[in-house]
């Protein structure tokens, strides 16, 4: 297997023939989103800079992409270890300020899984992998922010 993958998006705008276009000061931050023989995804930019707050912002989706990979790095290394994993959750918050370079930037992320786990489970373990699932996961590697987790665990 190579070391190098390429992955392909697309991104159109405007989302339709409709949208108010610059130099118009409303115009439309809607975008369509997709990568090939996938769903399209709804875009736009956080509602604070004009954007549309129920379609997904570039800040949301770098968050998903931190915790999905987070997430996909803890399930490979459970699989690794044998460990049963019954359910993962997570509420992952990041923060969008004025960085050390003086430009608006993602200064910080914080995942918060909860992971449930078959009653005398390795609690230990168990949370020791989420520090090598960060280690480990490409998104966190290719960020220049801290990102950090905070695990809760519950035994069923």
């Amino acid at each position: 297997m190579s070391d190098a993958h390429t992955f392909e998006a697309t991104l159109r705008w405007p989302a339709d023939a409709s949208q108010k276009l610059p130099p118009d000061p409303a115009f439309s931050r809607d975008n369509v989103m997709a990568a090939p023989g996938k769903h399209e995804v709804a875009g736009s930019a956080p509602a604070v800079f004009s954007g549309d707050a129920t379609r997904y912002n570039p800040e949301e989706l770098m968050l998903m992409s931190l915790s999905e990979c987070h997430m996909l790095t803890y399930l490979a290394i459970a699989g690794k270890k044998r460990m049963g994993i019954l359910g993962y959750e997570d509420r992952a918050s990041g923060t969008l300020a004025v960085g050390p370079t003086g430009k608006m930037q993602m200064t910080a992320c914080v995942l918060r899984p909860v992971v449930t786990l078959p009653k005398g489970s390795n609690l230990a373990d168990a949370r020791a992998m989420h520090d090598k699932a960060h280690a480990n996961c490409f998104m966190a590697n290719s960020v220049n922010f801290p990102v950090t987790h905070e695990p809760v665990f519950i035994e069923v």
